[in-house]
């Protein structure tokens, strides 16, 4: 999504003629309250696989990791073009990022989680978990944009409406017309050091549970 993650949906801290009707809605108010937990909420999606029984192989392993890595690479250039602000919960934002993968789609921080998360399930050898974890990322990602969309276009009216128009919401498109913009690099990555330092206790994790053959039997 453009610039930063907007904050708590809280209608008092903002004059009622700010607010979009967007942001208004009922989806995107079930979205803020999606958003203000938005931080745990992916632990049942890697809780599920680690627990329960599923045959891995190496193949789980080089496939997850491969989508893990393309995941990353998307959250790398959404945090390198749009700062780390994207992780404050305040209505301050200040530009809306339009180029680099933000060109090419809205929510790439999202699309980058969701990668990740599907990643790890492939290595849990856990595979009938696969479309039920689309189902729930899907609902619980449509309403959290669907709330952040309306707080940004509460904030940038026309400006983010014409974004918005020509950018996908999730699959990439190559923008037709190419934007420049600063990216970040340094900063991004050092913002990440927690985020590898959970793939490599997952990984682990993951490792155990191969080694040991833990798992719990459904059926």
């Amino acid at each position: 999504m453009p610039s930063a993650t907007p904050p708590d949906m809280n209608p008092s801290a903002t004059p009622d003629a700010t607010i979009s009707e967007a942001e208004r809605s009922q989806s995107a108010r079930i979205g803020s309250v999606l958003f203000r937990h938005r931080g745990w909420l992916p632990v049942p999606f890697l809780f599920i696989p680690l627990i329960l029984a599923g045959r891995m192989g190496v193949w789980n392993w080089v496939i997850g990791f491969v989508l893990i890595a393309i995941g990353e690479a998307i959250r790398l250039a959404g945090v390198a073009a749009a700062g780390t602000v994207t992780r404050r919960r305040s209505r301050t934002v200040q530009r809306l990022v339009t180029y680099g993968i933000f060109s090419w789609m809205r929510n790439p921080l999202y699309v980058g989680n969701f990668l990740i998360w599907i990643g790890f399930t492939v290595i849990s050898g856990v595979l009938w978990f696969i479309p039920i974890a689309i189902v729930l990322f899907a609902i619980e990602y449509t309403l959290i944009v669907r709330y952040e969309e309306g707080v940004l276009e509460s904030i940038f009216g026309s400006e983010y409406l014409e974004y918005k128009s020509r950018t996908p919401r999730w699959i990439a498109r190559p923008p037709a017309v190419r934007e420049t913009g600063e990216h970040h690099w340094g900063e991004a990555w050092r913002s990440e050091v927690s985020t590898f330092m959970q793939y490599a206790v997952l990984t682990v994790a993951f490792g155990l549970k191969q080694r040991f053959g833990w798992g719990i039997v459904i059926g």
